[in-house]
């Protein structure tokens, strides 16, 4: 396959780039410059924000497949539309489990909950602020994949990604966080009633990225590991890595610690499971996938 990643230089991105690249397929990645790319892939230069810029690194280049790594707004999703819809046969958008940011359930979220036809687009809205964006993630993620889902025989996929962990390159802060208050004993708060939540190893939503872009389906796909996690279990696993012991607070209102969630919305990835990716536990991977971030065995 010849192969174009928007973003594609850190983290999930750049293990995707490895797994393509060691498959012998073609690998280009868009970005606006700001650091390298692995060796053996294609380097384009452009803010994807700029469509006449996008046009001019694009050229007359085709692509088999696109992968979006950092498409966040319904305005991004439709520049994409414009310029990259004629160029490809197929467009994965990486999406997110906060696209279902208004669910609350206790059975797990099927890709129907949030069907992207019904979403309202609102270019409008004030994308190019920082915190807006920020604040408005998941609504973002929606609005894009709406954007994708609108346009008629558009080939689009839009990868539902759960909360990821691993990698010593994790860049979030959130397993250092619950790290530093065990090792001082300072409290993790939580919510009275903590939810559980789907999990992926980094490594693996590589691997399902890059089996994606190879597929053939259309539409959203909830991409998760088996085994919703809890705050005490994440902790308990940071607790038998550095020692120490967790010290729970339950809070009625106000900040509560990452991965910690007073509503439910884990993912119900059957859909996957039936298109022929078969995902892991998340007790096979999660202890491993910790020690690289802390650093640890």
């Amino acid at each position: 396959m010849n192969v174009l990643i928007i973003g594609g230089n850190r983290y999930v991105g750049k293990r995707l780039t490895s797994r393509l690249l060691e498959s012998g397929h073609a690998v280009t990645i868009l970005n606006r410059g700001s650091s390298g790319v692995p060796k053996g892939a294609d380097h384009l230069i452009a803010d994807r924000n700029d469509e006449a810029a996008l046009e001019s690194a694009l050229g007359d280049r085709l692509f088999d497949v696109v992968v979006d790594q950092v498409c966040y707004t319904p305005r991004q999703a439709a520049i994409a539309r414009r310029v990259l819809g004629p160029r490809t046969r197929r467009y994965v958008m990486t999406s997110t489990v906060e696209v279902y940011e208004y669910e609350n359930t206790a059975e797990p979220v099927r890709e129907e909950a949030v069907d992207p036809l019904t979403v309202t687009v609102d270019p409008d809205l004030p994308w190019d602020d920082p915190e807006f964006l920020d604040a408005h993630y998941g609504e973002g993620k929606r609005q894009a994949e709406a954007v994708f889902a609108a346009a008629p025989a558009f080939p689009y996929a839009a990868v539902r990604v759960a909360h990821v962990l691993g990698g010593e390159d994790d860049f979030t802060g959130r397993v250092g966080h619950y790290a530093d208050r065990i090792r001082a004993g300072e409290p993790v708060c939580v919510p009275a009633e903590n939810r559980p939540a789907t999990y992926v190893y980094v490594e693996e939503i590589a691997e399902f990225l890059a089996w994606a872009a190879g597929a053939s389906f259309t539409g959203p796909v909830n991409a998760h590991s088996h085994g919703a996690l809890t705050t005490a279990d994440i902790c308990a696993e940071i607790e038998r890595r550095i020692g120490g012991r967790t010290v729970f607070r339950e809070v009625e209102v106000g900040e509560v610690s990452p991965f910690s969630f007073a509503r439910s919305y884990g993912m119900d990835n059957s859909r996957a499971t039936a298109l022929g990716f078969s995902f892991r536990h998340s007790a096979e991977w999660l202890g491993q996938a910790l020690a690289e971030t802390l650093g640890v065995r």
